[in-house]
């Protein structure tokens, strides 16, 4: 149990991150995994990796471990949506690891002996996920072997640190494999002489250009047709591009409940009822609790900051503050505010502190205060004294850095207000008992604690059962069916929100979040089905109509050809003036008389680099070809994306500024771009498929 409270402090004063996850997800961000890889299997399976059905019951499981371990270290303390989300991905990767990077590991004659995962997690070599795991760190912040070794000899007595050791050398398995293999790729990431040499001269080469540009008109032109054929032709040629995710197209009616005009009113006047006895409250915290629907706050409001709330409420509290103000609305929220205090208080304080927990803990604390009130180094008395080592901003032990109202340990708040700069003093938390020195503080200014008696106008029953009725009035028109719900669109007057293309993983539908339930019903039923109504937040009544489906896989010819078809008639279009242009300069050894006669200017642009294509806001193709054309001759017509390109080359000049060290470290950021790629490769090529989307 003490190696367990060890760990749990180490982790809780001011972590800002879930070590539990931090360790799984030091690789790849399964985010972006996620989201290009989530994918339809079998409709009772989370996923299929490599071939392996997932099921859910053994997913959550995973995901259930990795929630202990994490409970572990934080004491219990709950996760939010974010975290939870966060502790699916890392199950995720963890399944991925087991049953397709290890195997194509193996595959590629890359192993993890137990000899090397001996001298990983306790030899000589140790890995960074043990030799940096603050559980294991000493009074200094270095790894301690000797608590390394007592960790391990409690491991047998306590499942829970059990569960831990597991996970770590799970964690630095998956790590060693992944460094061998992406060591094969930067070893064979290989750039000759040659190859370095022609980068550097394309980069130090650049060229100056004059040119006319005729560009493409964006009207229609009836003498180019673009053929179902070509459309077919085009879509097979490049038919990767098309590759998809499982998505629906639909249309959605939204009732939103607001309050009405009686609700409102009958709200001002409830806090108009309130007002004498906020006025006269001494116990301001339990009056607030009982009828406002803001609590009471401690923070200190500077001025400006209450605008957020209500204009009218910054107003009084700074240019008036006594008493009560009057009752301020703002949207369907009332509000009185009342002035509790004024003072002259710093923004931010700079503290340093000393940790104690255990049945001893005060006692040692006012111990350790009379010594550093002595003069004793306080950091010094950190590094030997204090349970937590993690913090040591600038490098000093029991540094907390600055501290504001809005990054402040829980039961610091005294160090912006009562504390005094350079005199150690000691204070109770839930974490233990502190010594606690403020070492700095910023200029004060005037600040106000302020009690806002606040009520929010909301939707009565009578109100709720108007939008009700509206919304199934509306859900009985539409009949289950698209064309009644078209029908029901125009015969009441109500806007029709579309979305194409929503993903399983969609839970918000414009800017109204909790939308999954509309998602689920979409995805489990056929185009042409309406929805009858479905209820989200308790606050919004939804219909829903099912437009298209589209699978998992490749978008068919039909699904695409719209968006083929402006391709193909562009690229027409630039052929079409290429060849005009053709006709009309030829002879012309000039490029000034080329744009007499085309009807335009001529333009110049110089330090034209061929490896920089992107630049200039030119084609590409026009970039490419002044790039290696010969000087002083009239080239041309260019076919580019968005015209034709007629130019000549003045001149080029060959620098020095792109050297060799430029060319390697672009290498060696391609390396990393394609060693960051192994895994996301792997799973197109075992058409991984995550249906997490559909079930959480």
């Amino acid at each position: 149990m003490a190696q367990l409270e060890t760990i749990r402090t180490k982790f809780g004063i001011l972590a800002t991150a879930l070590v539990a996850l931090g360790l799984l997800l030091f690789i790849v961000d399964p985010s972006e995994i996620a989201s290009a890889f989530q994918n339809m299997s079998s409709k009772y399976d989370v996923g299929e990796i490599n071939g392996k059905a997932i099921s859910y019951t053994d997913f959550k499981e995973d995901v259930d471990h990795i929630a202990s371990i994490n409970e572990m270290l934080t004491g219990g303390r709950s996760l939010n949506a974010e975290q939870q989300a966060q502790t699916r991905d890392a199950a995720w990767q963890n399944l991925i690891y087991k049953h397709l990077f290890v195997k194509n590991a193996n595959k590629a004659g890359i192993y993890v002996g137990e000899n090397e995962l001996v001298d990983l997690t306790s030899g000589n070599n140790l890995s960074p996920l043990i030799a940096q795991n603050p559980v294991f760190m000493d009074e200094s912040g270095s790894f301690s072997r000797s608590q390394f070794i007592s960790f391990i000899q409690n491991v047998d007595s306590d499942p829970a640190l059990r569960r831990y050791w597991d996970y770590l050398q799970s964690s630095v398995v998956n790590q060693a494999y992944y460094e061998k293999y992406a060591s094969l790729f930067a070893a064979g990431s290989y750039v000759n002489a040659l190859e370095l040499r022609r980068d550097i001269a394309e980069n130090n080469t650049t060229t100056d250009v004059d040119f006319v540009m005729l560009p493409v008109a964006y009207g229609i032109d009836s003498t180019i047709v673009v053929s179902s054929n070509e459309i077919k032709a085009y879509y097979d040629a490049h038919k990767k591009n098309y590759k998809q995710q499982s998505s629906r197209d639909i249309e959605y009616v939204v009732y939103e409940v607001v309050p009405s005009a009686t609700d409102i009113a009958a709200t001002k006047e409830d806090i108009a009822s309130m007002v004498e006895e906020f006025a006269a409250a001494d116990n301001m915290k339990a009056f607030l609790m009982k009828n406002s629907d803001r609590p009471w706050s401690e923070y200190w409001y500077k001025a400006g900051e209450l605008r957020s709330v209500a204009p009218g409420i910054e107003d009084f509290v700074w240019n008036n503050g006594r008493g009560v103000s009057e009752i301020v609305r703002a949207k369907n929220n009332f509000y009185v505010a009342r002035v509790m205090d004024s003072r002259q208080i710093p923004d931010s304080a700079y503290v340093k502190h000393i940790l104690f927990t255990g049945d001893n803990a005060a006692h040692l604390a006012d111990s350790v205060c009379a010594v550093a009130k002595k003069g004793e180094n306080f950091s010094a008395l950190a590094a030997v004294y204090s349970v937590d080592q993690r913090n040591s901003v600038d490098g000093e032990a029991g540094s907390l850095g600055w501290l504001t109202q809005n990054r402040m340990l829980p039961g610091f708040e005294s160090v912006l207000t009562d504390a005094k700069v350079g005199e150690p003093f000691t204070l109770k938390t839930n974490y233990g008992s502190h010594v606690v020195l403020v070492t700095r503080r910023t200029a004060p200014v005037a600040k106000k604690q302020v009690a806002v008696l606040e009520k929010d106008a909301l939707a009565s029953k009578e109100t709720f059962n108007s939008f009700y009725t509206r919304a199934n009035k509306f859900a009985t028109a539409a009949a289950g069916s698209y064309e009644n719900y078209r029908k029901a669109v125009d015969t009441l007057g109500v806007y029709s929100h579309p979305v194409n293309g929503m993903l399983e993983s969609s839970d918000k539908l414009g800017s109204i979040d909790n939308t999954k339930e509309i998602t689920r019903w979409a995805f489990e039923n056929k185009p042409g089905k309406v929805s009858g109504i479905i209820t989200v937040d308790n606050n919004y009544f939804f219909i829903a109509a099912v437009k298209a489906a589209h699978k998992e896989g490749y978008a068919t010819v039909e699904e695409v050809s719209e968006r083929i078809r402006p391709i193909l008639y562009r690229e027409k279009a630039v052929e079409k003036k290429a060849a005009e242009v053709k006709e009309q300069i030829a002879g012309l050894t000039d490029i000034q008389a080329v744009a007499e006669k085309l009807g335009t200017t001529v333009s110049s642009q110089s330090g034209v680099s061929f490896s920089s294509m992107g630049s200039y806001g030119l084609d590409p193709a026009f970039i490419g070809a002044a790039s290696n054309s010969p000087e002083g001759v009239v080239c041309g017509p260019v076919k580019g994306n968005i015209g034709v390109y007629v130019y000549t080359v003045k001149g080029r000049d060959t620098g020095a500024f792109f050297t060799e060290d430029d060319a390697r470290s672009r290498d060696a950021q391609m390396t990393a771009y394609t060693v960051q790629s192994i895994i996301p490769v792997m799973m197109e090529d075992a058409d991984v498929k995550d249906n997490r989307a559909r079930f959480f």
